[in-house]
């Protein structure tokens, strides 16, 4: 069942993470998250999200935000995108999905005609404190690092 609502605490969470990390959420108080789950490293829709995320990490910092990314990828797959793209942030892995199913982004999906259990596209911002202010679901990739980082400002 899941338990993300805006307004809310924010879903807990305990990954393994790149840099041989583990990352958890409680540990983040007093800086704004945000949170963005993708589907898998190294294709296009993906390499081209973590990219303008990693573009704009700079103006994310100086809003006082940590940007992490989620996929249910090995931390190895993890490192070896991170390394190719120059990801200034974290990527933590999800391989038994209690992070996705805890923030519902585990969907059905059509992929060549079948439906596949998948990572549906999605960002989560959470603020200082740990509430979660902000969804964006079903992300379409142009413009959504630019979006979140008004919202993180708007904080």
């Amino acid at each position: 069942m899941p338990t993300v609502a805006v307004g809310k605490k924010a879903p807990a969470f305990k990954l393994p993470a790149t840099g041989d990390q583990t990352i958890e959420l409680s540990t983040l108080k007093g800086k704004k998250v945000v949170l963005y789950f993708y589907p898998k490293d190294s294709t296009p829709g993906c390499t081209r999200e973590g990219g303008d995320f990693r573009d704009a990490h700079a103006k994310f910092k100086r809003a006082g935000a940590v940007i992490l990314g989620v996929s249910r990828d090995s931390t190895a797959s993890h490192e070896k995108f991170k390394d190719k793209q120059g990801f200034p942030f974290h990527l933590l892995s999800d391989k038994d999905e209690k992070a996705c199913k805890a923030y519902d982004v585990i969907k059905l999906k059509n992929m060549y005609g079948k439906q596949v259990r998948g990572v549906e596209r999605s960002t989560f911002l959470i603020d200082a404190k740990g509430v979660l202010r902000r969804e964006w679901r079903k992300v379409k990739v142009d413009g959504h690092a630019d979006e979140v980082l008004e919202a993180v400002k708007a904080l």
